[in-house]
């Protein structure tokens, strides 16, 4: 395995490894109304592995998160909160990811690339939050009524601060990245 494997490898690793962190540690409510549904910034760290390295790396990478965070800080949640958590974070890093790619890679095109993904995983959550919610206990017609005045508004502002955030640090890593090539 050459040197460029093992790094990226480390970096994924270190992505995966924070993203379980994160939502470890942080992991409020921010809707009443709905208070089973808590911010955690875990998708910035794949997020960015995802304009580093492409859509195939953060795919694998969220992957990973998920599975380990399923066992651990979310078991709770079981297979249903590995699969929500699987498909709207992995929907979210493969759009950026792809579109970045096609895109030139600046940072315009992570601002776009992040503004479409924010719009697709915000769109994915209304299918996934009636497929599984009710898986767990929580009634159809019950989740049907909170979807406009909790459900969307709260992944609005996930995956709206997850975005701003993602946005935020891409300046300081792509800087910091300039820097160490200078070097």
């Amino acid at each position: 395995m050459n040197t460029t494997n093992v790094r990226r490898l480390v970096i994924a690793a270190m992505c995966i490894a924070l993203s379980v962190a994160l939502i470890a540690v942080i992991h409020l409510p921010i809707i009443p109304a709905a208070a089973w549904l808590e911010y955690d910034p875990a998708d910035i760290p794949l997020m960015l592995l995802g304009f580093l390295f492409g859509p195939l790396w953060a795919l694998l990478a969220t992957a990973a998160a998920s599975a380990i965070q399923a066992l651990t800080v979310s078991a709770g949640s079981g297979i249903v909160g590995f699969c929500m958590h699987f498909f709207a974070t992995g929907l979210y890093v493969c759009v950026s990811g792809i579109l970045y790619r096609v895109f030139k890679r600046n940072f315009r095109a992570a601002i776009w690339s992040t503004i479409l993904a924010f719009i697709a995983a915000c769109l994915i959550m209304i299918p996934l939050n009636l497929i599984f919610t009710p898986m767990y206990g929580v009634p159809l017609e019950t989740v049907k009524e909170l979807l406009f005045p909790a459900i969307l508004p709260f992944n609005l502002i996930k995956f709206g601060v997850n975005s701003i955030l993602t946005l935020l640090l891409y300046r300081l890593v792509y800087a910091s990245l300039l820097k160490s090539r200078e070097a």
